[in-house]
């Protein structure tokens, strides 16, 4: 499907479904990523208030540059873009120092997605909105590279049938920031800025070919990753009794 027809189609349903739930407000989290960048532009073609919001917590200069580029960009093209920064540094190391009982580096990385999610529930309550995923069809429901409650806690998830080739190229088709499509996706919840492909062990394009084809080479690695995160994408177990 060409890109102009995926953002046609993306924008119309975002839009109905807001209708349909009597929802006028779409708040969005701007991470400085291909994801959150194309999917808070389709929101913004919906017409609907937009509100998307840049919240650092580690000091990573590039995302957060990139972040508010975007989120600039975004103003600069629409008339219906209220956007907010919300520094959660401080939140985040008091949040460290009263569980420091506790240590987890894997752990203290989600919480920083959680954090997040708490924060944009918290900004759609006073616009009484809805909070917009950016997860998409490879990450969410291939391997499930996401935080569970974290940024996997959304109320619609507009681009979570697409694979990542075809955000970059939705990207592209709207016109994002060069920076933001060149960049290496990296979900920022590292100090040292790892990618997200160093932390997976496979290119986007490798786990997209694993997923469509049964004899690819890489497919065993693709079902070993999705196997180990399959609870993420299943509901929640339940003890039902007859």
């Amino acid at each position: 499907m060409l890109a102009k027809n995926r953002i046609e189609i993306i924008t119309e349903w975002i839009k109905n479904y807001c209708d349909e739930n009597k929802k006028t407000s779409l708040i969005i989290g701007i991470s400085g990523g291909i994801d959150s960048a194309v999917t808070s532009t389709l929101c913004a073609k919906t017409g609907l208030d937009v509100v998307p919001v840049s919240m650092p917590i580690l000091q990573h200069k590039k995302l957060q540059n990139r972040s508010l580029a975007h989120i600039y960009w975004l103003k600069n093209k629409f008339s219906n873009i209220k956007y907010t920064t919300t520094d959660l540094s401080g939140v985040f190391n008091e949040f460290k120092k009263t569980l420091a009982d506790f240590p987890s580096e894997h752990g203290l990385a989600n919480s920083q997605a959680r954090l997040r999610m708490t924060t944009l529930y918290q900004i759609a309550a006073f616009y009484d909105g809805l909070v917009v995923g950016t997860g998409n069809k490879v990450e969410d429901f291939g391997i499930g590279f996401y935080t569970k409650y974290g940024d996997g806690g959304v109320d619609i998830s507009p681009i979570a049938d697409c694979f990542k080739t075809d955000v970059w190229e939705m990207g592209k088709e709207l016109e994002i920031l060069d920076d933001i499509i060149t960049a290496e996706p990296t979900d920022g919840l590292w100090e040292d800025g790892r990618t997200d492909e160093s932390q997976v062990g496979l290119k986007y394009h490798e786990i997209e070919e694993a997923m469509i084809n049964e004899n690819s080479k890489n497919r065993e690695k693709y079902l070993e990753i999705r196997k180990k995160n399959i609870h993420k994408m299943v509901p929640i177990p339940i003890c039902k009794f007859d």
